[in-house]
């Protein structure tokens, strides 16, 4: 598993940082990450933003699979479907990832998206599992640069 501090795990996430997105827990195959809404995460309707609730799966999902990863090894998405089933006008909204399949260049995760317990939001999505070379960079050890 990559080297990562985990109390400080938003640093690894500079959009979900922008975006408010916490992580809560980070595990082997596992990840939460909490947001909580304000008025620049709704839609027009005042409801939570579809593209909120797929940035806590797709980041969620990021986490739980570099968990899972060799030091030689970095992650991307390659889709993610989402099914959205309410919608919510406020609150903090969780989100727990987990790997479902971890192969050698494929994994599937799933992520639960939930407001007080009650299940909002659900997403099944595949990864692409690359191996880096030594040259390039590595954002989540600090080793290496551009």
């Amino acid at each position: 598993m990559p080297r990562i501090d985990n109390k400080k795990l938003e640093e690894y996430d500079p959009y979900g940082k922008y975006t408010g997105l916490t992580f809560t827990k980070w595990e082997k195959g596992y990840s939460q990450c909490v947001l909580e809404l304000n008025g620049n995460l709704l839609n027009p309707y005042g409801t939570a933003h579809g593209g909120a609730t797929f940035t806590m799966a797709d980041s969620g999902m990021g986490f739980a699979l570099v968990s899972c990863l060799e030091e030689d090894e970095q992650c991307a998405t390659i889709e993610t479907k989402i099914v959205y089933l309410r919608a919510v006008e406020a609150g903090t909204l969780v989100c727990d990832t987990r790997v479902i399949h971890k192969g050698r260049t494929m994994a599937a995760l799933e992520s639960e998206i939930r407001r007080d317990g009650q299940l909002i939001a659900k997403a099944l999505g595949t990864w692409s599992i690359l191996r880096r070379r030594a040259r390039e960079a590595d954002v989540l050890t600090g080793k290496g640069g551009r």
